[in-house]
C-alpha cells in the first residue's frame, strides 16, 4: 500500500478490478495523506471521510459483483465550485461558508454514477476569481513544489492535492486557464475542454460564457478516463452542446507521423521567461523527434486578450453575483437596519478585495454610456480573436507554446499588483475567449519548478488532444515526477 498514491488512475483501477487493492484501502490512504498534508498545503476545505467511506465500500461490492466501470473505487477530489447534495459548497468565500448545497451538480453527479469516491471539496480563489489561489476565504493554498510560492488559480487547491498525491485526480475549472495555469506550475495534466462539452449545471457562475469544468490528473490517459465520465449533453445547461461524445481513450494510442504543429510567434516575445522558453524549445523538438512538423504562426490579437477578458468577464461575474444578496442564502449581516442595509453590508462583509473589484469593473462597463464603449467593443475583439485561431487550424492541427509566462512565483509577491497578476494568464485568455479547448502537460523544469506545455486544439478536438500529450508522454516522464516531501 505505500506506494499506491503514486499509482495513475489507470493503474488503481486496474489493481481495484483484479482484486489487489480495495476500494476502502485506497480511499483510507488518501484520506490519511489528507490529514496528514492538508495542514501545511491548506488545499481541502472541506474533507468527507464518512461519505467516501461508505462510497468506497459500497464500489467493491460492485466490483465484486463484476459491474464496475473503470473509475469505480478510485477516490478523487472536487473543486468547492460544484453543488453537492447534503455537503458544504463555498466557492472559497465567506459569502458561502454555510451554504450546504440541496442538490448535486450533473459533473459531479457522474461521478457519483460511475463509482468515483468523493474525498472532499478543494480549495481556490474566491469565486474562482484569481490566477494565485491567495485570494481564498480560507487561506491562501501552498505548491507543493515549493510551500513558499503559489500553485496557480483559481483551481489551486485541486492541483495542489493532486500533485502532492493527497487525491490521484481532481475536477477544476477554467475561465480564463484556471485549470491549466496551476496545473503548469505543479506539473500536472490538465484539459479545459471545447466550451460546452461539460455540462455547468450545478457548477457555480463566474463567467457563464467563459466557465468550463475539466480535469487534472497525471497524465493525458487518466484525463481521458475522467474526460469519458464528465462530457456530455445535459439539458438542465442551456450551453451544453448535443453531440456525439467519442470514447477518449480509444485513440490516444495513434501516431502523431505528420502532425502540424503551431508555434504562435507571438507567445515567444519578451514577456517570455528565458528558462521558460528553453523548456518549451525542448519539448517541441521532442514532438519533431516523434514525427511532427513545426511552423510558425500569428495571433495577432493575443495582446488584445487580457485587456478584452477583463471586461468581459467582470461584467458577466457582476450578473452573475448579483444573487448573493444576503436575502436567500449565504452571509447575511448582523441586525440589518433596512433592506439597502441587509444588501451592502452582507454583500460588502460576504465578499473579498478581488471579488468586489470585478463587481465593480462589470457594473462600469455595463452602466448606462459605457455599455458601447467597453463591452460592447470587448465582444467585437473576442470575435477577431476566434478568427485568428480559425485561421490557424486552416493550416496546423495543433497549436503549442508556453501555459504561463513565468513558473510559480512565491506567495505575496503580486498581491497588490493585480495588472501583473492577471497577466499570468495571458497565454490561455484566447483560448476561452474562443471557447475552443486546451490542455497543459508537464514539459520539464526551469531552476528545480515545473513547467508547462500549452496544446490547443480546434473545437471538440479533445481526443486529438490527449493523443499528442499521450505521445509526448510515452516519451518522457516530467508527468511522473513527485515533489520531494510527497513521495
Amino acid at each position: 500500500m505505500t506506494a499506491m498514491h503514486t499509482k495513475t488512475i489507470a493503474q488503481l483501477s486496474a489493481a481495484l478490478h483484479r482484486g489487489e487493492v480495495s476500494s476502502v484501502e485506497l480511499t483510507t490512504l488518501f484520506l490519511e495523506r489528507i490529514k496528514a498534508h492538508n495542514p501545511t498545503l491548506n488545499c481541502f476545505i472541506t474533507m468527507t471521510e464518512a461519505q467516501a467511506l461508505a462510497a468506497a465500500a459500497a464500489a467493491d461490492r460492485r466490483l465484486k459483483a463484476g459491474d464496475g466501470a473503470p473509475l469505480t473505487g478510485v477516490p478523487i477530489a472536487h473543486k468547492d465550485i460544484f453543488c453537492t447534495a447534503g455537503v458544504k459548497t463555498t466557492c472559497a468565500s465567506k459569502m458561502l461558508d454555510n451554504f450546504i448545497a440541496p442538490y448535486e451538480s450533473t459533473c459531479t453527479a457522474k461521478f457519483i454514477e460511475a463509482g468515483a469516491v468523493m474525498l472532499g471539496k478543494t480549495n481556490m480563489d474566491e469565486f474562482a476569481m484569481g490566477s494565485s489561489n491567495e485570494t481564498s476565504y480560507y487561506g491562501a493554498v501552498k505548491n507543493p513544489w515549493d510551500l513558499e510560492r503559489v500553485p496557480g488559480g483559481s483551481s489551486g487547491g485541486s492541483v495542489s492535492a493532486v500533485a502532492a498525491r493527497l487525491a490521484p485526480a481532481a475536477t477544476g475549472t477554467d475561465t480564463g486557464g484556471s485549470i491549466r495555469q496551476p496545473a503548469a506550475l505543479c506539473g500536472l495534466t490538465g484539459l479545459k475542454p471545447t466550451y460546452g462539452r461539460v455540462s455547468r449545471f450545478g457548477m457555480i457562475a463566474f463567467a457563464s460564457s467563459l466557465d468550463q469544468a475539466g480535469p487534472i490528473t497525471y497524465s493525458a490517459e487518466d484525463a481521458a478516463l475522467l474526460m469519458n465520465v464528465m462530457a456530455g449533453f445535459d439539458e438542465r445547461d442551456s450551453t451544453s452542446v448535443d453531440c456525439e461524445v467519442p470514447d477518449y481513450s480509444a485513440n490516444l494510442d495513434n501516431s502523431i507521423e505528420g502532425l502540424k504543429i503551431g508555434l504562435p510567434k507571438e507567445y515567444f516575445d519578451g514577456g517570455l521567461d528565458d528558462r521558460v522558453a528553453r523548456v518549451i524549445d525542448a519539448a517541441v523538438k521532442e514532438y519533431e523527434a516523434l514525427g511532427a512538423v513545426v511552423k510558425e504562426i500569428s495571433l495577432s490579437n493575443t495582446a488584445l486578450a487580457v485587456p478584452t477578458y477583463y471586461v468581459v468577464a467582470p461584467a458577466e461575474c457582476s450578473t452573475n453575483l448579483s444573487r448573493f444578496d444576503g436575502v436567500r442564502f449565504g452571509h447575511r449581516c448582523d441586525d440589518p437596519q433596512d433592506l439597502f442595509d441587509l444588501y451592502t453590508r452582507s454583500r460588502g462583509e460576504g465578499f473579498g478585495a478581488e471579488v468586489k473589484r470585478r463587481i465593480m469593473i462589470g457594473t462600469y462597463v455595463l452602466s448606462a454610456g459605457y455599455y458601447d464603449a467597453y463591452y460592447l467593443k470587448a465582444q467585437k475583439i473576442r470575435r477577431l480573436i476566434s478568427d485568428d485561431f480559425r485561421t490557424a487550424f486552416e493550416t496546423v492541427d495543433v497549436i503549442m507554446g508556453p501555459t504561463a509566462p513565468t513558473t510559480a512565483f512565491k506567495l505575496g509577491e503580486k498581491a497588490d499588483d493585480p495588472v501583473t497578476m492577471y497577466l499570468s494568464d495571458i497565454y490561455t485568455i484566447a483560448v476561452n475567449m474562443a471557447g475552443l479547448p486546451a490542455a497543459s502537460i508537464p514539459a520539464g523544469f526551469a531552476d528545480g519548478l515545473p513547467v508547462g506545455l500549452q496544446l490547443i486544439g480546434n473545437y471538440f478536438d479533445e481526443s486529438r488532444l490527449l493523443n499528442v500529450a499521450h505521445k509526448y508522454q510515452q516519451a518522457t516522464d516530467w508527468h511522473l515526477q513527485v515533489p520531494t516531501a510527497f513521495k
